[in-house]
């Protein structure tokens, strides 16, 4: 296709778009493309005064009297709600609360308490680390009984015996985006009487979930990429109404059944609040709820049908980059099996990625050489991504990464 076509195409593409009216809900800088989205999602517009509300009216007038009077103490249970829609999860079996890694800890360990007669946690090898570091955490405090166990990708299901109490796997890989079988892995696991705990960082708000559907067992995930919740926006965790009898280990006390009894013992509460632990954080979750509402008012049906033709759209201009210039595609081609995003590798990848910044093309890095390019649908469009492929193409025939200063790895990459 020559250029002149391509234009054409995806500026037809771009102007039937039903989800192109939510890129101006967003605040983006004119002229940025933003590729990171499944990093940190973009500032809803709305975010910003519902923080003042919160701040100057909630906080500054009403003070101590909003954790009733603005239903501040009930907050991580209605966004957990909201989360349910997205996940396909019924009402009162998703709460919205500390951080990822802590929810971790929270169902790995509930499930454990639920098969007491197993010790082994199952995850797959180049799993997100912080999953594998909770495992790990985990089997050092028990001294050893129970037993952090990491395998082949391809050798999960294989490894799935009388022994494990849980399997924890990422259903959208974070580095490839490749996308695993929730109802199918989930019911290998279950044969052999094993529980699961999905990790839904790359999976909220860009693919469909059902996690009822898969007869998922746990669920945690971020709020800060997809669902667009701020940096550091508080996490979720989704335990299943049969699964909501185990103690957690974290016991504090906004789980407590009577929290504002001061009781000296502790009694969980019913349901899924007793995997609540400390104090709400009312600002992250003003933040988060309204990246939830927006994504809400969006078709998932139309986000994850955009997902997927931005990504082959850029597979397919990448395809001469990839011949010329030696990027290797790392994301699955199978529509069915990839995520929304889509991952190169290459030797200079990390200073690619930085010298794209200077073209106003945001993307990001992961060790050791794979440049990732997030898709958005709710604010990127198809001539960012013909924009995108044009500008790499620039650096590359140029080797505007070839810089000094792009030699030095930065702490955050």
């Amino acid at each position: 296709m020559n250029p002149t076509d391509m234009f054409t195409e995806v500026l037809e593409l771009d102007a039937s778009d039903p989800l192109a009216r939510f890129r101006g809900r967003f605040q983006l800088r004119t002229g940025l493309i933003y590729l990171d989205g499944n990093s940190l999602g973009a500032l809803p517009k709305a975010t910003p005064g519902r923080i003042a509300e919160v701040v100057a009216q909630e906080w500054g007038e009403g003070l101590i009297t909003s954790w009733l009077g603005a239903e501040w103490s009930t907050a991580p249970a209605r966004i957990g709600d909201k989360l349910a829609v997205l996940l396909g999860a019924n009402p009162g079996e998703i709460i919205s609360t500390d951080s990822t890694s802590v929810n971790i800890f929270k169902a790995l360990t509930a499930a454990l308490s639920l098969r007491p007669d197993r010790s082994t946690i199952l995850s797959e090898q180049t799993n997100f680390p912080t999953d594998v570091y909770m495992m790990q955490g985990i089997e050092a405090f028990s001294d050893g009984r129970v037993k952090a166990l990491t395998v082949a990708p391809e050798q999960v299901i294989d490894a799935l015996d009388e022994s494990v109490a849980v399997l924890l796997l990422t259903q959208v890989h974070y580095k490839s985006g490749r996308v695993r079988d929730m109802a199918e892995i989930t019911r290998r696991a279950h044969d052999v009487g094993a529980l699961v705990v999905w990790d839904l960082s790359h999976s909220a708000g860009a693919i469909d979930v059902d996690l009822n559907g898969a007869n998922a067992d746990f669920a945690i995930g971020c709020g800060y990429k997809f669902l667009n919740g701020g940096p550091g926006a508080p996490a979720y965790l989704f335990a299943a109404k049969r699964h909501q009898t185990a103690t957690p280990v974290l016991s504090g006390w906004f789980g407590h059944a009577r929290p504002f009894s001061f009781e000296e013992d502790y009694d969980p509460a019913p349901g899924i609040d007793r995997f609540l632990c400390g104090t709400p954080p009312v600002l992250g979750l003003a933040a988060l709820e309204t990246g939830v509402d927006l994504l809400l008012e969006a078709n998932m049906a139309d986000v994850r049908r955009k997902s997927l033709r931005l990504g082959d759209l850029f597979m397919q201009l990448m395809e001469p980059l990839c011949d010329r210039y030696g990027f290797s595609l790392v994301s699955e081609r199978d529509p069915a099996a990839r995520g929304s995003q889509v991952a190169y590798a290459h030797p200079q990848g990390y200073q690619i990625v930085q010298a794209l910044k200077e073209y106003d093309v945001v993307a990001d890095f992961r060790a050791p050489d794979v440049l990732r390019f997030g898709l958005t649908p709710l604010y990127l469009r198809y001539r960012d991504i013909v924009a995108t492929v044009e500008r790499l193409t620039e650096v590359c025939a140029l080797e505007a990464w070839n810089k000094p200063e792009y030699q030095r790895r930065a702490a955050v990459t």
